[in-house]
């Protein structure tokens, strides 16, 4: 658990960054972009309610996704946008 408002397990955030080379430090960032957009991840059943952000992070627009426990955000799991998000966060904010 990392920051005030979210949490995520270490082993997890480690393995993320190893395969995408994102931290979830950095991560927690999409969400103060002003830009974000965001949406259910409703893609298969995960057995919890998921959500989507993508959102810029000193430059680089990510792709975050996470769950909410309670009050707290759970990262669970972030990488670089891809050309689709890339061009759908771009329409959203022209």
């Amino acid at each position: 658990m990392r920051g005030p408002g979210f949490e995520w397990d270490d082993a997890k955030a480690a393995e993320n960054f190893a395969n995408h080379g994102i931290g979830f430090e950095a991560a927690r960032g999409v969400f103060a972009d002003p830009f974000a957009i965001e949406w259910r991840d409703d893609r298969q059943d995960y057995g919890e309610e998921r959500f989507v952000i993508v959102g810029m992070v000193d430059g680089r627009l990510l792709f975050v996704a996470y769950t909410m426990r309670g009050e707290r955000i759970r990262l669970i799991s972030a990488r670089g946008a891809e050309p689709i998000e890339h061009r759908r966060y771009h329409e959203e904010n022209p």
